[in-house]
């Protein structure tokens, strides 16, 4: 890559990793928070799915005003993230009445998750303007890997504060907190020095009606549809692998140990979705995107197919099953967003990236709360075995895509 370019992805890589470190800041502490903040059976339901539920309203009002394609999205980004770790360091007042704290806490949570639709879908954005798509004939364009990069990003700083409570989560719950702000407000300085790609374009002027598109264009819509089906499975996954494994880990090691190690080992199932990201971003461009995401979603559903067969099993054969879930669940993620942006009109990228992500994560609400009701129903063994219904939809969805001439836009015509 050219030394400006290079420059202004390794910053953003670095601004998406500090700056979505809040994601599971509050979940990674629940413990902590349930007891400094007196939250009932309801206020830790609210505080699980309060980020994802502002994410939703934020996407859908950056949807509905096009805001990721009509402001400067260093600045969105450096204000979404400033807000973001206010919001996240509010949980570190020292608030005894619980009539007051809880409310708080929900509220914090809630526009923490708002503000994340001015970090991820524009941190995207700004990637996709860097993307070489005049390649010479016989080279390849890298979208895929850009975006790849950015949901490597995205995945590593998701898995932050479960590397942060392991290392903190015995001296502090608030260490974690004011340690995710922080790295939240390092991010929105960071953003600033990233410098947009010749590709940016803005939309001149407001289209409510645009949003619509991502479901009224046949090939957007099927590119959609796999992402749902992609989605299904992701966040329930990585909202839930740390308990499901200290469970199983439980069942074979101490309590404490067992807690211990499903912090660490949470943190490295997610994590590993970085790697994921990678290494699809690279194959994407190379021998197409409906290959790639097909592929990455037969892993990843077949290991959730698998999940009760080696449950309560020995631990390494566990976390061997878990890795190579987290490493397949979150590869294809960035290659659905580089789809939608590959078939979309230029000056639309921004609007349809944020109403793709908007119906992802209104479909991770059903899921994340799914998974323990099927638990307690069922037992930890089969509560996410469902979880493989996503990726056959998924599958579905984008062999369709390959066989419309549309496809034809994907990495270059290599579909």
């Amino acid at each position: 890559m050219p030394a400006g370019k290079n420059r202004a992805i390794l910053l953003l890589i670095a601004a998406e990793v500090l700056a979505l470190s809040l994601w599971f800041s509050g979940t990674a502490v629940l413990p902590g928070l349930r007891a400094a903040f007196h939250l009932g059976d309801f206020g830790v339901t609210a505080m699980t799915s309060a980020v994802q539920v502002g994410f939703i309203l934020g996407t859908l009002l950056s949807a509905v005003f096009g805001l990721a394609d009509r402001l400067d999205p260093r600045r969105y980004f450096a204000i979404a993230a400033g807000i973001a770790a206010a919001a996240n360091a509010a949980l570190l007042l020292p608030l005894q009445d619980a009539m007051l704290a809880q409310p708080l806490a929900i509220a914090a949570r809630l526009v923490t998750g708002i503000c994340m639709a001015g970090i991820y879908p524009v941190g995207m954005k700004l990637a996709a303007s860097w993307a070489r798509t005049d390649a010479r004939p016989g080279s390849r364009g890298d979208l895929g890997l850009l975006v790849g990069l950015l949901v490597g990003a995205l995945t590593l700083g998701s898995a932050l504060p479960h590397l942060f409570i392991g290392l903190f989560g015995a001296l502090d719950w608030q260490l974690v907190i004011a340690a995710t702000s922080g790295a939240a407000l390092l991010a929105a300085w960071l953003v600033a020095h990233v410098q947009p790609g010749p590709g940016l374009t803005r939309t001149p002027r407001f289209e409510a009606a645009a949003m619509l598109r991502a479901w009224t264009t046949p090939a957007l819509r099927l590119a959609n549809i796999g992402y749902l089906g992609h989605m299904w499975e992701l966040y329930a996954l990585w909202a839930w692998i740390a308990v499901f494994l200290q469970t199983s880990f439980a069942l074979s090691l101490p309590a404490d140990t067992a807690a211990l190690w499903a912090r660490f080992a949470g943190f490295a199932v997610i994590a590993a979705g970085s790697l994921g990201s990678l290494a699809a971003g690279l194959f994407a461009d190379r021998v197409g995107r409906t290959v790639v995401t097909s592929v990455a979603m037969a892993v990843s559903g077949g290991c959730a197919a698998l999940s009760p067969a080696v449950f309560g099993a020995s631990p390494i054969w566990l976390l061997a099953l878990c890795l190579v879930w987290g490493i397949a669940v979150v590869a294809d993620s960035a290659q659905f967003s580089a789809s939608v942006a590959e078939l979309s009109d230029r000056h639309l990228v921004g609007t349809m990236l944020t109403v793709q992500v908007c119906a992802g994560f209104a479909l991770t609400l059903i899921t994340i709360h799914l998974v323990p009701v099927l638990a307690d129903h069922l037992g930890w063994r089969w509560a996410l075995m469902p979880l493989c219904l996503g990726p056959a939809i998924g599958i579905a969805a984008m062999l369709r895509l390959r066989g419309r001439p549309e496809a034809a836009r994907l990495a270059g015509g290599r579909r």
